[in-house]
């Protein structure tokens, strides 16, 4: 096993050779606008993995990608020559899926953008089916007359202690912790 580090070098280099290469020296007039944008080695550094994009069609892609393996022999003869290294690893062109999975992403970002939009313009003239804030509050006592009955009502031991501002017979939790 190699240092991990000498085989991301190793990756490196590899990707700027195959690149000046492809530019320089491969005349194949199948092989179009071709970038290598990556390349990975194993850590026994016996074989490496160039990925590519290629842009325009289906029949472009498919045109170079023939033209990158028939050239595989010349590359890899150019990469051993340039790194010196004793064993040459083998060399695997693979399209490079990220640019299509970029813009496949970018597509769905703007449809929700769209959609966003649209729920935006259905929300701005709406109004509650019923009240504004749903959910159960505690009852608020008030300093009316109503508040004296409740009192009456309720025996003076089972507010000792409560916390929680309702008012029925049980203790509340911390009532029930201090008396244990």
């Amino acid at each position: 096993m190699a240092d991990p580090a000498r085989a991301r070098r190793l990756a490196v280099r590899i990707r700027q050779i195959v690149s000046a290469t492809i530019e320089t020296q491969i005349k194949d007039p199948r092989l179009g606008m071709v970038t290598i944008t990556d390349a990975r080695v194993t850590s026994d550094l016996r074989e490496a993995t160039v990925f590519y994009t290629v842009y325009g069609d289906a029949t472009e892609i498919e045109d170079s990608a023939r033209a990158l393996a028939s050239a595989t022999g010349v590359l890899r003869s150019t990469v051993g020559k340039q790194t010196g290294i004793k064993f040459v690893p083998t060399l695997t062109f693979v399209a490079d899926i990220v640019p299509d999975t970029a813009r496949e992403l970018e597509q769905a970002l703007e449809r929700v953008r769209h959609a966003d939009a649209e729920l935006a313009r259905a929300r701005e003239g709406a109004e509650y089916a019923g009240d504004a804030d749903p959910y159960r509050k505690p009852a608020v006592e008030t300093d009316e007359d109503d508040s004296e009955d409740d009192d009456a009502e309720v025996p003076a031991q089972a507010d000792a202690g409560r916390t929680d501002d309702f008012a029925d017979e049980r203790p509340s939790a911390a009532a029930q912790r201090s008396a244990s």
